[in-house]
């Protein structure tokens, strides 16, 4: 049985992260539901975790400035 390494480090930031990654799916048009999100295709999903990605580092840029 296979066993996943997908923890939170942090548990308390689930519900931030959550949020975030809704506020990064509205963005590029992807239809995140709570739950369980097996319906959409591996493009839909990369678009949304590449939003996230992409607000993070611009949010350490303007850190950095």
């Amino acid at each position: 049985m296979a066993r996943s390494n997908n923890r939170k480090l942090v548990p308390e930031a689930k519900e931030g992260l959550d949020k975030f990654k809704m506020e990064a799916a509205s963005e590029v048009g992807v239809n995140l539901k709570k739950g369980y999100n097996g319906d959409l295709t591996s493009r839909e999903n990369g678009s949304v975790g590449g939003q996230m990605v992409k607000k993070m580092v611009e949010s350490y840029e303007n850190d950095l400035k």
